[in-house]
């Protein structure tokens, strides 16, 4: 019977074969590194917005506790963006005829909100309590690096599921006494797991690594 094929065949059948799946895999395993790249989660990236707001000179300058406008965050899931009533406290004196300003005023005028662009912007799936971690003794700065410092706000963290359970499964490398949670300069102290395990007892923390803890 006549060979239709040459001696090699198998083996570059078999080469062939080999290549696809080392391809695919390669394939996948850059995709999952683009998904988790600063660039895909645009990680600090400043972000424009319709009134260049800077928390630098606000926060950091001025001094003005996050609480101010942030004023939900110790008793809600969400730190609110503040209302534009808040700004104009200030902003009714204070640059009162600023160009720059003009959108905040007309938004005071009118009644209509300034559409900010989020920054910190979470899946719909996941599920995250501003409050739980503000009286767990997880700083502001933890999640959100030093706002204090940003001419304008960009994302600090990855924010991926890995990121998340690494402060989940070990709390005591990062949880901070309630007194220093908005203290944007505060540095972990060398005993600081020691420290960390002492507070974990004092405010009944856990570490909690249930996918229902954040997928509800």
């Amino acid at each position: 019977m006549k060979q239709f094929f040459p001696p090699g065949a198998n083996s570059l059948v078999r080469f062939c074969l080999l290549s696809i799946v080392v391809t695919l895999c390669v394939a996948m395993w850059l995709g999952a590194m683009i998904v988790r790249s600063p660039y895909e989660m645009m990680q600090n990236v400043p972000r424009e917005q319709p009134v260049a707001f800077s928390h630098e000179h606000h926060a950091g300058g001025l001094g003005i506790d996050c609480r101010y406008c942030h004023n939900t965050v110790e008793v809600s899931s969400f730190a609110n963006i503040p209302p534009t009533k808040v700004c104009m406290n200030c902003h009714r004196e204070m640059w009162a005829a600023s160009q720059e300003l003009e959108p905040v005023r007309e938004s005071y005028r009118t009644g209509r909100s300034i559409e900010w662009t989020r920054v910190h912007d979470l899946p719909e799936f996941v599920y995250f309590n501003h409050s739980v971690h503000v009286h767990g003794g997880i700083g502001c700065s933890s999640c959100h690096g030093r706002i204090d410092k940003m001419p304008l706000t960009w994302q600090a963290q990855p924010l991926t599921m890995e990121w998340c359970l690494d402060c989940h499964r070990h709390p005591e490398r990062f949880v901070r006494p309630r007194a220093e949670v908005f203290n944007m300069s505060y540095a972990p102290p060398p005993n600081q797991i020691e420290l960390g395990e002492r507070l974990m007892r004092e405010y009944r923390l856990q570490r909690l690594t249930s996918c229902s803890t954040c997928h509800r």
